[in-house]
C-alpha cells in the first residue's frame, strides 16, 4: 500500500475520536511495533528487514487485541513484518493473480463475468503481511473523478456487467464524499443490480462504521454485501460485533473471507472457532482461501492436501452454514476453484 495515506478530504475535520484520527495514528514504525508488544531485538532485526520491503501499518484499536509478549499471537503474526519476507521462493511472484493482464481501464479489473472489481482507495488501515497485493501498482489505479469516467464508460457499454465490487487497498479507506459520489455513479447505470465491498476496516477500526458512512449505504439502490477479511476469532471484539449490527441495520449483508495461513489459523479448532465467533456477529462464512503466492508471503502458505484436511475436520465440528468454501484463485480461470 502507499505510505501518503488520504484519510479526509480537505474540509474534514476529524474528532479525537473519528476513524480518521485514529487512521492518521496507526503504528507505522516497525520498532514501535515491537516496544509496544515487548519483542526482543531478534525480532526488531527482522521487523526492520520486512518493513523496508512492504511497510508497517497497524492502527490502535486493532493493537490492542494483540497479547504482549507473545511472538505467535495469531494478530501479530498478519502485521509483524520478518526478515523472511526477504527470502526469494520459486513460484511466489509480484503479481500471483495476473491482474496486470485485466485492467481495461485505470482502477477497474475485469477478471469474471458479470463482475467488475473497482480499486475504490489505494490506502489500507492494516497492512496485512501475507497480502496478493502488496506489489500492486497502485499510483497507476487510483483516478481522479475524471479519469473514473472511462472505467464508469465501461460498466455502462457492458450488458453482462450485474456487480460492481469495491475493492482496494481498502475502499472503506477513503473518504465518504468520494465513496457516495462513486456509488451514484455506478446507481446510474441500470443494468447494475449490487454492490460488493471487500474490508478490512470495519475490523481493525470498528469506529469506520459512522453516521456518514451508514448513511449512503443505507440509501444505495443497489443491493449491498460487505465482505469482512477476518482470519482468526481473537479478531471479533464487542466493538466488532457493535460495527456489524450497525452495517446490518442499513440492510447490509455481511460474508467473510478468511486466508489460511501458517500460525495463525492452520488447525481445526481454530477454524472452527473463527465460524462460531463470526455467527455471533452474524456474518456468515464465505470463503477460507488458500494462500495467493506472494513475493513475501511463503512463510504463511499451507499445502492444498494440507487444507483439504482441515476442512474435512471442521466438517465434522460445524453446521453446513457455517462451513467457509475452500478455493484457490488461479489466473485465467472463469471462477473461483473449489479445492
Amino acid at each position: 500500500m502507499q505510505d501518503n495515506i488520504i484519510i479526509a478530504n480537505a474540509d474534514d475535520t476529524p474528532s479525537a475520536a473519528s476513524w480518521q484520527r485514529q487512521l492518521s495514528r496507526a503504528v507505522r514504525d516497525p520498532q514501535t511495533l515491537c516496544e509496544r508488544l515487548g519483542l526482543g531485538s531478534l525480532w526488531q532485526a527482522g521487523a526492520h528487514t520486512g518493513h523496508a520491503l512492504f511497510e508497517t501499518c497497524v492502527p490502535e484499536a486493532f493493537l490492542a487485541r494483540i497479547k504482549p509478549h507473545d511472538p505467535n499471537d495469531p494478530l501479530l503474526r498478519q502485521v509483524l513484518p520478518l526478515s523472511n519476507e526477504a527470502l526469494e521462493t520459486p513460484g511466489f511472484v509480484s503479481d500471483p493473480l495476473a491482474e496486470a493482464e485485466h485492467r481495461p481501464a485505470r482502477g477497474l479489473i475485469h477478471k469474471y463475468h458479470g463482475r467488475v472489481l473497482l480499486i475504490a482507495s489505494p490506502n489500507c488501515a492494516v497492512n496485512c503481511r501475507y497480502c496478493f497485493r502488496r506489489h500492486f501498482p497502485y499510483a497507476d489505479n487510483a483516478p481522479s473523478r475524471a479519469q473514473w469516467q472511462e472505467a464508469l464508460n465501461y460498466l455502462r457499454a457492458d450488458e453482462s456487467i450485474r456487480e460492481a465490487i469495491f475493492s482496494g487497498g481498502d475502499p472503506l479507506a477513503g473518504s465518504d464524499r468520494q465513496l457516495a459520489w462513486l456509488v451514484g455513479e455506478l446507481e446510474g447505470i441500470a443494468h447494475l443490480k449490487r454492490l460488493r465491498i471487500h474490508t478490512r476496516l470495519p475490523v481493525v477500526i470498528p469506529d469506520r462504521v459512522d453516521d456518514a458512512l451508514l448513511g449512503w449505504l443505507g440509501q444505495a439502490r443497489l443491493q449491498t454485501v460487505m465482505v469482512l477479511h477476518i482470519n482468526h476469532a481473537q479478531e471479533i471484539d464487542r466493538a466488532v460485533i457493535e460495527a456489524c449490527a450497525r452495517l446490518q441495520q442499513a440492510g447490509v449483508t455481511l460474508l467473510n473471507q478468511s486466508v489460511l495461513l501458517r500460525g495463525v489459523n492452520d488447525d481445526v479448532d481454530t477454524l472452527a472457532a473463527l465460524s462460531e465467533r463470526l455467527f455471533d456477529a452474524r456474518v456468515l462464512p464465505y470463503y477460507l482461501h488458500v494462500l495467493d503466492p506472494v513475493a513475501g508471503a511463503a512463510h504463511f502458505d499451507v499445502s492444498d492436501d494440507e487444507a483439504r484436511e482441515l476442512v474435512a475436520g471442521l466438517r465434522q465440528q460445524l453446521p453446513g452454514f457455517l462451513m467457509p468454501r475452500l478455493v484457490r484463485e488461479i489466473p485465467g480461470e472463469a471462477s473461483k476453484t473449489p479445492l
